[in-house]
């Protein structure tokens, strides 16, 4: 049993492969990357699941932390950067993404490059972000680990003050912007290149904006899977975690989610730009973890709702 964060239409056909590829049959329960996480910790020693994949680094941690990860096989580890993993082994991580801002040239001709430029103010009330996001909400978390829970505060604050609007997911942001309807959002990069892909780019308003290097914004995330100590059948969980990183998989998130690979040798595909091209913000994944005080941090400054 897969407990999956990550959307069904951008993995079920890379499960499906998995299956034939291994002949390891693959049920899947799918939902929220955060909800999922808080499901496992309340499930406990009961939980059905083999594994959690997850869209990012900050609800593996938080199941990390409760204590109910496995170590991952070495041989998996170490078919990636020491960096997109868990320091403890936890859980490792199969695809990169970046935080980046979508915007509408016709209403933001030069959009801001840093999470400070986005308080300007004349960008009020055209900003859109995703509350309940597993991705907005590890980038608080990161600007968190950065400049402190009272510099995060402040940030908050003053985005707050912006009037941003709200929306449920990154795909509805960036639908959001290429209409109009919007300036610009926070989004993780991919969803701009799934738009281009899916409509052409001479259809699509919209345009990308990478953050400058080092800033908080430009978190580097990823997409990871953790093999649970209860798991039922722990060999095909540990599988799968190494089908992952393997090749055919990493070439799967380059080309068809257009993702960053983190297997050596697999690159990126079109205009997405080589991941050692970017600079992100020095922040350790593992310390991603903290999600509900975050949460809290957010609802405290009227940024989510209960």
């Amino acid at each position: 049993m897969v407990y999956s964060g990550r959307n069904e239409e951008l993995i079920a056909p890379l499960l499906e492969q998995f299956t034939t590829d291994t002949g390891i049959d693959v049920e899947v329960r799918y939902a929220g990357s955060g909800e999922l996480a808080a499901q496992l910790i309340t499930e406990g020693q009961n939980s059905p699941a083999d594994v959690f994949l997850s869209q990012d680094a900050g609800a593996l941690g938080a199941v990390s932390q409760a204590g109910l990860f496995a170590p991952i096989d070495a041989e998996t580890l170490a078919a990636v950067p020491a960096e997109y993993s868990a320091a403890d082994g936890t859980w490792v991580g199969v695809s990169g993404r970046a935080r980046t801002i979508v915007y509408n040239p016709e209403l933001v001709p030069t959009p801001p490059d840093t999470v400070d430029g986005l308080l300007d103010p004349q960008w009020r009330g055209q900003i859109a972000y995703a509350p309940s996001n597993a991705s907005w909400q590890s980038f608080v978390t990161g600007l968190r680990v950065l400049r402190g829970d009272e510099g995060a505060q402040e940030w908050l604050q003053a985005f707050k003050a912006q009037d941003p609007q709200p929306y449920e997911s990154n795909g509805q942001i960036r639908d959001a912007v290429d209409a109009g309807e919007i300036g610009m959002g926070l989004i993780n990069h991919y969803y701009m290149y799934e738009l281009i892909n899916s409509k052409g780019a001479e259809n699509v308003a919209a345009r990308l904006q990478f953050m400058a290097p080092g800033d908080p914004g430009g978190l580097m995330n990823v997409a990871g899977v953790g093999v649970l100590a209860t798991a039922p059948d722990p060999d095909a969980a540990q599988a799968f975690a190494a089908y992952l990183v393997g090749e055919s998989a990493q070439q799967y998130f380059a080309s068809e989610t257009a993702e960053f690979p983190l297997l050596d040798g697999v690159a990126v595909v079109g205009d997405v730009p080589a991941l050692t091209d970017l600079d992100p913000p020095a922040v350790d994944l593992s310390q991603l973890d903290d999600i509900e005080a975050t949460q809290q941090m957010l609802v405290d400054t009227g940024l989510l709702t209960n």
